[in-house]
């Protein structure tokens, strides 16, 4: 089972592993309401690499990007169940909009972000590939999304 982590922490928790030539997959997002979609992409990003570190938006920058009603649950309970998952090691919350601090910090093997991003798009990718890290964007599995299960929920 996973770990939540604090921005001030993640970096000391990372450096024994680090140390053991581990190679480290970090992606983000809200995960608001986590489904099938969410499950299979995490584990396809923790295939990548020996270590999962998950950046969950914090309940401000969520309100920022999805509006006023969201999120659905607060980003302790978020960070929380996804550390519950066997696929991510490590969760952090992070409250500025984007992650470039957290990636900065992290400093990933792999970044890996969902959907149809294209690599110049996805933040902290001039960053990693600056050291030498690689940056993919995984297929989002078709017709799973947290928008639909809120629209589908309110009927």
């Amino acid at each position: 089972m996973g770990q939540v982590r604090n921005f001030e922490t993640i970096e000391a928790s990372l450096a024994p592993f680090r140390k053991q030539g581990k190679k480290i997959v970090f992606t983000n997002g809200c995960f608001d309401l986590l489904h099938v979609g969410h499950v299979r992409y995490l584990q396809e990003a923790r295939a990548l690499g020996d270590l999962l570190v998950v950046g969950v938006n914090s309940d401000t920058s969520v309100k920022s990007l999805k509006g006023p009603s969201r999120p659905v649950q607060v980003e302790a309970d978020r960070a929380e169940i996804l550390a519950a998952l066997g696929a991510v090691d490590f969760t952090v919350i992070f409250t500025e909009d984007t992650p470039e601090n957290l990636i900065q910090k992290v400093r990933p093997d792999i970044l890996v972000k969902g959907g149809d991003w294209k690599i110049d798009q996805i933040v902290g990718a001039p960053f990693v590939m600056s050291y030498g890290g690689q940056v993919m964007s995984l297929q989002f599995v078709d017709g799973k999304s947290t928008t639909k299960l809120i629209e589908k929920a309110q009927k």
